[in-house]
């Protein structure tokens, strides 16, 4: 592990850290420096093993959520770094805070929200998820939930959304139990930069075509280390909302079915 002097990452740096199968933490939220890292061990879901239990099922299928896409991506790692009862100190700094913000306003990572309505009639945030995504790999960094379920539903919508737009490779990073109960499981790094590799593999000129039409339409920036990087998460979200605009089904139930056909 290297630390690094305090500032902003740069875009580039970042991206080119993640293709390398290296990520950056910090040791609180307060802490100026960073330290870059590279896990003996890694945690991976496969997308074509995601578990969807019968009780995710069932609250994918009564619609107690409304999930999004890249609307509240502030909002979403401002509650991923928030303290937490019984929660270790969060690695996520200031910092690190700020370098995401700026990847995501290049288009090159991105958030899922989910949104509850009150006994109020007020929807507010109920959780969500954010991470980094280029080539065919999205890299998962934080969770949260506020609501029963609020982070299941999120990332069963991003492996839906994921699988919809062609991804091949879903970084967890670390494993927990949380995880663990959704199917992900974990690998040698060895291992994982194989399948990194295989994920980062050049695009087919139909691939790159689609995939950079669909980053120029979330704001990616220009710039050959960021073009078109996490573009696959927002193209898959908004063919699967199509999808389900277009069935006889609710969203929810429209993401249980094709989960729970294809896992």
């Amino acid at each position: 592990m290297a630390r690094e002097d305090p500032q902003t990452i740069p875009p580039e740096l970042l991206l080119r850290a993640y293709r390398a199968g290296i990520f950056p933490m910090a040791d609180s939220r307060d802490d100026p420096e960073i330290y870059w890292v590279e896990p003996r061990m890694r945690a991976i879901l496969p997308l074509d093993r995601f578990h969807l239990s019968h009780s995710l099922a069932r609250t994918l299928r009564r619609g107690r959520f409304r999930v999004s896409c890249n609307t509240a991506f502030d909002a979403v790692i401002d509650h991923c770094a928030a303290p937490r009862p019984d929660a270790e100190e969060s690695w996520i700094s200031a910092r690190i805070r700020e370098s995401y913000r700026d990847l995501h306003a290049l288009g090159a990572a991105h958030s899922i929200e989910t949104w509850m309505t009150g006994p109020d009639g007020v929807e507010r945030l109920a959780g969500g998820l954010y991470g980094v995504g280029f080539a065919r790999a999205f890299c998962g960094e934080s969770m949260f939930s506020r609501a029963s379920d609020a982070s299941k539903v999120a990332l069963a919508w991003l492996v839906a959304a994921l699988r919809r737009g062609g991804a091949e490779l879903l970084d967890c990073q670390f494993t927990t139990p949380h995880l663990a109960s959704l199917g992900a499981e974990e690998i040698p790094q060895s291992e994982y930069l194989v399948l990194l590799a295989q994920a980062c593999r050049p695009l087919q000129p139909g691939e790159a075509s689609l995939y950079c039409g669909a980053a120029s339409s979330t704001g990616a920036s220009s710039s050959p280390a960021v073009s078109g990087a996490g573009s696959l998460l927002a193209l898959g979200f908004a063919a699967l909302e199509a999808d389900a605009a277009g069935s006889s089904s609710s969203p929810g139930n429209f993401i249980a079915q094709s989960l729970t056909h294809t896992s």
